[in-house]
C-alpha cells in the first residue's frame, strides 16, 4: 500500500526533530539524501551535520577553511553549501566557492542562503554587496529568484526551489525531472480488497506488486517497468489479465479514480514546466514517457491540454470563478482558505496556480493553510502549529507572495498580544482527514450555543476568550463545557 498523505506527513515530522540544519533535513526528506548515498559539508562550521549524519548512518565528510582546513575536500552523491555562500564578502571568492562545491558533487548540491523576505532593517550598515549586521558580521541578503538566478548562471543549470532559501541542483536531467513531477504528484491509498477469490488469494503475494504500481503510475505496467515481471506473466500471460484478477475482488471505480488523479498531476506538471520555459520531452524519464503516452496518446497533446488551462489562468476572473466553485476550502468574501492535506483534492487550474508560487518558493514549512486571494494575484501560507491539537489554533507566522511582482512577505505573530484564531476547523480539510468528524461536531455546538455569530469580534484570541466567559463555557479537548468554578 502506498504512503498517505499523513504518513509523509508524521515521517517528515519525525525528521523535523533531529538536530539536523535545514537544508540537510530537506535533502533527507525528500530522499535526496539516504543511507546508500555519500555526503559532504562544504563549510560545515563546527561539523554538527556531519556528525549527526554519521549517527544517523550515512558515509559522511566535511570541510571547513576555519574549523576544518586539514580535512580533504572529497567528490560526494550528495553535497551540501549551507549557508556560506550569504557570508562570503569578496564576489569571486563567493563564485569560486559554489564552483568547488559543485565539482564534488556527484548527483546533487544543495545550495542554501539567508533570503530576504521583509524589507531590511534600519540598523543594518550596506557593505559591498550586502550588509553589516549588528554583531559586526558580513551578510548578503538574496531575493529568492535572485538566488536562483545566481546559481542558474555561475553553474550553467536550472536549479529547483526546495524552500525559501534552498535549493536543489542535480547533476542528471531525469532525475531533477523525477524529482519535480514528484512534488506534483497525489498522494493516494492502494484500494482495499473487498471480496476475495480463491485465484487472487492464490497469488496475491505477486499481484500486490502490480496493485502498488497502478496506484503509483494510473496505468499498468510495459514490460521492463516490475521488478517481478516474469512470475507475473508466466502465471497469467499479461498484465491486462494479472489486472483483471485484482479488479474481481476489489473496486473498479477506485482504480479509474486513481487513474483520472494521474492524469491530472501530469498536467499540472507539464503546465508548470513551460511557465518556467523548460519543457522537453527528452528530459522526462522514460516512465513519465509512458504516463503521457498512457493518458494523452503523445507529448504534445498533452502539452496543449496542460497549456490551456495555464494561459487560461490570465484571464479576468478565471481564479476567482475556479475558487467560488471549490467545494473544498473555507471561503470569505475575499479568499479561499485550503488546508496543506487538501491541496492535491483541488481543481487542476487552482494546483497550477498554486504551482506558480511553490515553484518559485518551493515548500513553506510548517505551512498548514493555503490563501488564495480571488481579487489580486497574491497566495498566502499561515502557519497554524497546534491545528490538529488546539480547538482554536492560534497564527504564528505567514509567508505572502504576490505572484505579479514576486515580492516575498513574511509576517510573524508569535510574539502579539492578540493574535488571530481560527473557528470551523472541517471547513479547511476533507471529510477524509482524520479528525474531520471531531473538528465538524465542535462547531455543531458552537452553533448551537450561539458562540460564532459575532464573526468580527471572534476572530482573535482576546475577543474569543471574551465570548467564552460572557458564555459562561470553555472548550477542551474539542468539546463546549460549562465553566469550572474552583
Amino acid at each position: 500500500m502506498s504512503e498517505s498523505f499523513f504518513d509523509i506527513e508524521r515521517h517528515r515530522a519525525a525528521i523535523s526533530r533531529i538536530d539536523l540544519s535545514r537544508p540537510v533535513k530537506l535533502a533527507i526528506e525528500w530522499e535526496i539524501l539516504t543511507t546508500n548515498l555519500t555526503f559532504f559539508d562544504y563549510g560545515c562550521g563546527y561539523g554538527g551535520d556531519v556528525e549527526r549524519t554519521k549517527k544517523l548512518g550515512y558515509e559522511s565528510a566535511g570541510w571547513d577553511p576555519y574549523y576544518f582546513p586539514q580535512v580533504e575536500r572529497i567528490p560526494a552523491d550528495v553535497v551540501n553549501l549551507g549557508y556560506v555562500l550569504n557570508v562570503i564578502e569578496d564576489i569571486e571568492q563567493r563564485k569560486e566557492s559554489l564552483c568547488q562545491a559543485w565539482k564534488l558533487t556527484k548527483k546533487v548540491l544543495i545550495v542554501s542562503a539567508q533570503v530576504l523576505v521583509s524589507a531590511p532593517s534600519k540598523s543594518l550598515i550596506p557593505y559591498g554587496d550586502g550588509v553589516v549586521t549588528r554583531l559586526n558580521t558580513f551578510q548578503k541578503y538574496y531575493q529568492q529568484e535572485e538566488l536562483k538566478e545566481y546559481i542558474d548562471t555561475t553553474l550553467n543549470v536550472q536549479a529547483v526551489p526546495v524552500a525559501l532559501g534552498v535549493y536543489f541542483v542535480f547533476r542528471n536531467e531525469e532525475e531533477r525531472e523525477n524529482y519535480r513531477a514528484l512534488r506534483y504528484s497525489s498522494v493516494i491509498y492502494t484500494p482495499s480488497v473487498v471480496i476475495t477469490t480463491k485465484r487472487f488469494a492464490d497469488y496475491e503475494e505477486i499481484l500486490r506488486s502490480l496493485m502498488a504500481f497502478y496506484t503509483h503510475r494510473g496505468r499498468l505496467p510495459v514490460k521492463g517497468e516490475l521488478p517481478n515481471q516474469g512470475e507475473i506473466l508466466k502465471e497469467f500471460g499479461s498484465f491486462r489479465r494479472a489486472f483483471g484478477v485484482i479488479l474481481q475482488v476489489t473496486k473498479e471505480e477506485e482504480w479509474d479514480a486513481i487513474a483520472y488523479r494521474r492524469s491530472l498531476d501530469i498536467q499540472v506538471y507539464l503546465a508548470l514546466c513551460h511557465s518556467e520555459g523548460e519543457r522537453s520531452y527528452y528530459q522526462l524519464s522514460s516512465a513519465m514517457r509512458h504516463d503521457i503516452k498512457a493518458f494523452f496518446g503523445d507529448f504534445e497533446d498533452a502539452c496543449q491540454v496542460a497549456d490551456a488551462k495555464l494561459l487560461s489562468l490570465g484571464q479576468p476572473g478565471v481564479v476567482k470563478t475556479a475558487c467560488e466553485k471549490s467545494k473544498i476550502g473555507k471561503h470569505t468574501r475575499g479568499a479561499l482558505y485550503v488546508h496543506t492535506s487538501a491541496l492535491q483534492e483541488l481543481d487542476p487550474l487552482l494546483r497550477i496556480y498554486e504551482g506558480c508560487a511553490s515553484r518559485f518558493l518551493g515548500s513553506i514549512e510548517g505551512a498548514t493553510l493555503i490563501k488564495f486571494y480571488t481579487n489580486e494575484p497574491r497566495i498566502s501560507y499561515l502557519s497554524y502549529p497546534n491545528f490538529d491539537d488546539e480547538p482554536h489554533p492560534v497564527l504564528e507566522a505567514s509567508i505572502n507572495i504576490n505572484l505579479k511582482t514576486l515580492w516575498v512577505v513574511h509576517t510573524n505573530y508569535k510574539e502579539r498580544e492578540n493574535p488571530p484564531i481560527l473557528h470551523r476547523k472541517e471547513t479547511f480539510v476533507t471529510e477524509k482527514y482524520p479528525r474531520y468528524q471531531e473538528f465538524a461536531q465542535l462547531t455543531q455546538q458552537e452553533q448551537k450555543l450561539g458562540l460564532l455569530k459575532q464573526k468580527s469580534e471572534i476572530g482573535t484570541r482576546n475577543g474569543w476568550l471574551k465570548c467564552l466567559a460572557t458564555h459562561g463555557v470553555e472548550i477542551r479537548k474539542h468539546q463546549v463545557h460549562p465553566t469550572q468554578n474552583l
